[in-house]
């Protein structure tokens, strides 16, 4: 009996051709929940040049160099006067957004990064604390 590693290796190379294609699909979905789908939309309150957004409420995104983990624990659950958008966006457009924002403002998973205010160095928010 003979087996053949043709289509194996055909489908390994097609999956690695098309990386960099679905990487930017992903990048322009990232962009357009950024821009568009979020309602407000980020680029209202965060300066993020990838988006061409010079926003002065929120964080400056391309200073603060968020991870896709602290992106998406604002985004979910919302920050200081940020609103959540978890009842807004499907957790698959949360993660979208979250790459992108981390991605295209260099911030990488699991480098020290200054906490947001009301958020851990994690990307968790903080508990409030009383007056």
């Amino acid at each position: 009996m003979t087996t053949s590693t043709t289509p194996v290796l055909g489908a390994a190379f097609l999956a690695l051709a098309a990386g960099p294609a679905l990487a930017e699909a992903d990048l322009e979905a990232g962009r357009t929940i950024f821009t568009e789908t979020a309602q407000p939309s980020c680029a209202v309150c965060h300066a993020l040049s990838d988006a061409g957004s010079e926003a002065e409420i929120g964080p400056n995104l391309d200073q603060f160099k968020p991870t896709a983990a602290q992106v998406r624990a604002a985004v979910t659950s919302g920050i200081g006067v940020m609103p959540a958008f978890a009842d807004m966006l499907t957790a698959g457009q949360i993660d979208t957004v979250a790459a992108y924002v981390a991605q295209v403002t260099g911030g990488a998973e699991g480098a020290a990064q200054p906490a947001m205010e009301g958020q851990t160095s994690s990307g968790a928010v903080a508990p409030a604390t009383p007056d």
